[in-house]
């Protein structure tokens, strides 16, 4: 059955029209989906839902409300079952922020207008791993390293461990996830001499989630990769994101775990200093298309979305400039 999805067009000022293009025209993309694409005119696409304009020369600020306002608008067609489900393409988050949206990343901001408690998942999906796919949780996203300690708490490990479980028996079919904690410091402190941080904080928190670990960084995901662990949660962005994009770069896929409908991306970001010359690799987003489709036939056979909580009270910092709608 073909999947509907809404597709976004991410910052204009970056590669994700011209991804979008190339995906658009791929045979595999063609014959599993049915697109809505969402975004400004004037950044080189055949649009379904048009959300402003944009034209050549325009100011970050302005990207960013577009960029903003294409997600909102995907969101609303999700809840309201019009599509089953959004991929989106990259965007710049400091453009987001100065556009009026006051998230750190597209995992923050669909969170929020959905009341959701989501994390973030890089999934490798290339064929030659199909048999071990690596997949990585991130308990923290996008902070500063010297935040990350303070930050990777017992809540923060717990939760991360109850949305992956249920993702992965959701969106992944796997009946009992085998799930592993990366350690924080070099050889998981090595008895507390690199930092206790994994003795006192980390091991604790992985028992009482029911997770194996903590396990030092430079061997867990490669265990993972091996076949003994179906995702790894990492405790911060850099390691996790290290991890799978050498292990999978241009075939692994962002997904957002725990909203009421798949979301999927591409594992790159906007690369501006590419944009406009055709050379933009689009695997990674044909893949991410692919994968949507399949968790958004894996959900039409559960029975549907899960319920809608609702969004916040409010979801911006300020207003938008003018030309975004």
């Amino acid at each position: 059955m073909r999947a509907r999805l809404a597709v976004t067009a991410g910052d204009p000022r970056g590669i994700g029209p011209e991804i979008i293009r190339k995906a658009l025209g791929d045979p595999r993309v063609a014959g599993r989906c049915d697109i809505t694409v969402i975004g400004p005119t004037g950044a080189g696409l055949e649009l379904d839902e048009v959300v402003g304009e944009w034209r050549t020369g325009d100011g970050s600020d302005l990207a960013g409300a577009l960029s903003g306002a294409a997600i909102e608008r995907a969101v609303a067609l999700a809840v309201a079952g019009e599509v089953q489900g959004i991929v989106t393409a990259p965007i710049d988050k400091a453009a987001l922020l100065a556009g009026g949206f006051d998230y750190p990343g597209h995992t923050e901001m669909l969170g929020a207008l959905t009341g959701s408690e989501v994390a973030m998942m890089l999934a490798s999906t290339d064929a030659g791993a199909a048999k071990n796919p690596l997949r990585v949780v991130l308990a923290t996203t996008h902070l500063p390293l010297r935040d990350v300690p303070a930050a990777v708490t017992p809540d923060a490990v717990a939760r991360a461990a109850r949305i992956t479980r249920a993702g992965l028996i959701e969106w992944f079919s796997i009946a009992e996830p085998r799930i592993a904690l990366c350690a924080l410091n070099p050889h998981g402190g090595d008895g507390r001499r690199f930092g206790a941080e994994d003795e006192d904080v980390l091991a604790p928190a992985a028992r009482a989630a029911g997770i194996a670990g903590p396990y030092p960084a430079d061997t867990v995901f490669v265990r993972a990769m091996r076949g003994e662990f179906d995702a790894v949660i990492a405790p911060y962005h850099d390691i996790g994101m290290t991890a799978i994009k050498v292990a999978s770069f241009g075939s692994a896929v962002n997904v957002t775990l725990g909203l009421p409908f798949p979301r999927t991306s591409p594992d790159h970001g906007t690369a501006m200093d590419i944009a406009g010359r055709d050379s933009a690799d689009p695997s990674s987003f044909i893949q991410a298309l692919l994968l949507c489709a399949t968790l958004a036939d894996r959900a039409r056979k559960r029975g549907g979305h899960r319920e809608y909580a609702g969004p916040p009270p409010a979801t911006r910092s300020g207003g938008r400039p003018s030309r975004a709608p």
